[in-house]
């Protein structure tokens, strides 16, 4: 999946695709110049957008397994919290947060950083 550029409101947001596109407890990869961001879907239907690196050993977050709202890292099953970047204790380390949002089925991401 790429960032169309298209802005719904502000330049800020970009749409990334439909909702559909993204299946129940899965991710799908957004490629910026920044670099790659994972954006989630749980099974309710929520979406949330992480750097698609686990802050353990740089991990394709992308690629692991979804439940409840977290990811379990592919290579060393370190588990992410989607909604802050957090690893659950007694892990530690974080990996950066971007704000998402979802209209009408359609994804929009912003490239700043929930931080910024």
């Amino acid at each position: 999946m790429q960032a169309t550029g298209r802005e719904p409101n502000t330049a800020d947001w970009i749409e990334v695709g439909g909702l559909e596109d993204i299946p129940r407890l899965g991710a799908r990869v957004i490629e910026t110049p920044a670099g790659n961001i994972a954006v989630f879907r749980t099974a309710d239907d929520e979406v949330f957008a992480l750097r698609d690196k686990c802050p353990h050993r740089g991990g394709p977050l992308s690629q692991g397994i979804v439940y409840d709202k977290k990811v379990a890292c592919p290579l060393h099953n370190w588990s992410i919290h989607l909604d802050s970047g957090l690893a659950v204790a007694p892990d530690e380390g974080c990996t950066a947060v971007y704000a998402v949002k979802t209209e009408k089925g359609r994804i929009y991401l912003s490239l700043a950083t929930k931080s910024d």
